[in-house]
């Protein structure tokens, strides 16, 4: 039988409260593969800046600077370098066993790449792609940024696709560490409003049809499951 996903859309939060329910949903017992229920928690920041292990070259001076741009700023344990979250931007952390789906870390970071580029085909873009490196790119430009973490066979954070994102965040920083090219949105290369329930609906059923998935939907309340996640934490 296919896996089942269960689809957590959280709407508009912030991004430590974010990680609060990353942290609530994968608190399950990972060695028990075929009783670990498998996640997609799909949500929109507050903005904020975040960067993965490899970035070391922001310092506390760095962060003082962005934080008064108005955004918060966090260090993560995800892979990838420095980006930024915020309204009009969707965000989609997968928080699945990998041997459900009998993949490596390293496939599943290839198929969740090409779950993004079906998604924006599907929604009109002509030539998403990946590149050398991370992320999806449309020409020089990145649509969308991919950061992961693994840990006994289970992936936590996942992937920024900016729909109708204010792109002028992106000028205070060095997008993921890339000199030289700049960084699009489903709105600009489609020349219309592209809204993150759009883009959320078109991700879904990428993810089923790519990773070969049942999805159900509508199982839990993401408001309780915040509450729930606050109240174990405190």
């Amino acid at each position: 039988m296919k896996p089942l996903i269960t689809v957590i859309r959280a709407g508009r939060i912030s991004y430590g409260t974010g990680l609060l329910l990353q942290k609530y949903l994968c608190n399950q017992r990972m060695e028990e593969v075929d009783k670990f229920r498998n996640y997609i928690l799909l949500q929109e920041f507050n903005p904020v800046y975040t960067t993965g292990l490899r970035t070391k070259e922001y310092t506390k001076e760095d962060e003082i600077r962005l934080r008064k741009c108005g955004a918060e700023f966090y260090r993560t344990n995800r892979g990838g370098l420095i980006t930024f979250h915020g309204h009009g931007q969707l965000v989609a952390y997968p928080i699945i066993h990998l041997r459900q789906f009998k993949l490596t870390m390293r496939l599943y970071i290839k198929t969740l790449e090409e779950t993004v580029i079906n998604a924006c085909q599907q929604l009109g873009v002509l030539n998403p792609t990946t590149t050398q490196d991370t992320g999806i790119w449309v020409n020089d430009n990145k649509i969308c940024a991919i950061g992961v973490h693994g840990s006994r066979f289970v992936t936590t954070h996942g992937i920024g696709l900016n729909c109708s994102t204010d792109l002028e965040w992106f000028e205070h920083i060095i997008p993921c560490g890339i000199e030289g090219k700049g960084v699009t949105s489903l709105s600009v290369e489609l020349k219309r409003h592209v809204s993150i329930d759009e883009a959320s609906n078109e991700f879904i059923k990428s993810f089923a049809n790519i990773f070969n998935c049942r999805i159900e939907e509508g199982q839990f309340d993401a408001n309780n499951l915040i509450r729930e996640a606050q109240s174990k934490a405190s």
